[in-house]
């Protein structure tokens, strides 16, 4: 298991969401990833790393560093003709494929402008596992594997949401042990029922009360991680130890993503000081468990 922990630039506060704050540079962030012992990193926003393949394989090479995958949002309850559903699938994947990567880590969204959660007709959702079906096929010409991922603001997102997923799509899914927690479902009977299921993990705590907060409408999700919904791993509320022994215990042979959600508003951190902190914490956290 020591072997298998990945990280994410999610965790020093890349993320594709405008107004986030500040994007450090992936100089920086590769190299705090490398001098942890992070081996492989998601991709981040597009955009963040290179388009150019030869320059990016050029910079992951500088930290002996290699991408395991990446986040992809899809709007697919239109139907796979909806325009940029299916051509979104495809660029996507070609990204991927040509960076290296492994995991097509698949979120489906209302739409690309507005993250909202209208609620589903029975048309819809079939439309949108037709159009898992689909990207699954796409993702797997490239070399890939697609892994659902039930994560807030999306329309999976609640337990019955997942549930629904479970029943109505074959796809493997990314065990994500903070948005399920948050949606409402067990991570660990989560692991127990469908460990069979699981295609990736990422490993994120959550500080219950804050989540309860945002629940209950006193914080935007920006909000509610700027007072401190994700803690490293271990000080927060999240059975983490327990999932990852019944994943280990069921034969689960993956990767775990290191993820600790952060925004950056108050100006660049002096070096070696910053979310690397978290981070490092996590990971002894998780070797801790491996002992």
């Amino acid at each position: 298991m020591i072997d298998r922990i990945a990280a994410a630039p999610i965790s020093w506060g890349i993320c594709e969401v405008p107004g986030w704050g500040l994007q450090m540079t992936p100089t920086r962030i590769l190299g705090e990833m490398s001098e942890l012992g992070i081996t492989k990193t998601e991709l981040g926003a597009l955009g963040w790393l290179p388009d150019d393949v030869a320059a990016l394989r050029s910079l992951l090479d500088q930290f002996n560093m290699s991408i395991l995958g990446g986040f992809v949002p899809l709007v697919l309850h239109h139907g796979t003709s909806h325009p940029g559903s299916l051509d979104a699938a495809h660029a996507a994947a070609r990204t991927l494929s040509d960076a290296g990567g492994q995991y097509f880590v698949a979120a489906v969204i209302s739409s690309m402008e507005s993250w909202d959660r209208p609620t589903l007709d029975e048309g819809e959702w079939a439309a949108l596992f037709d159009g898992l079906a689909e990207t699954e096929k796409i993702v797997a010409d490239y070399g890939l594997t697609q892994v659902v991922h039930p994560h807030v603001n999306t329309l999976i997102e609640t337990d019955d949401e997942f549930e629904r997923f479970l029943r109505s799509s074959s796809s493997l899914f990314c065990l994500d042990t903070g948005h399920l927690f948050i949606g409402g479902a067990d991570p660990v009977a989560t692991a127990e029922q469908h460990g069979d299921r699981v295609g990736l993990v990422h490993v994120k705590d959550v500080d219950k009360e804050i989540s309860d907060r945002f629940r209950a409408g006193e914080f935007d999700w920006m909000g509610a991680i700027q007072h401190g919904l994700f803690p490293s791993a271990g000080s927060g509320d999240v059975p983490i130890a327990a999932t990852v022994r019944t994943l280990e215990e069921s034969g689960y042979a993956g990767w775990y993503v290191l993820e600790q959600d952060v925004a950056l508003t108050e100006g660049e951190p002096p070096a070696g000081q910053g979310p690397v902190h978290g981070v490092r914490q996590s990971i002894e956290y998780l070797k801790s468990l491996a002992g």
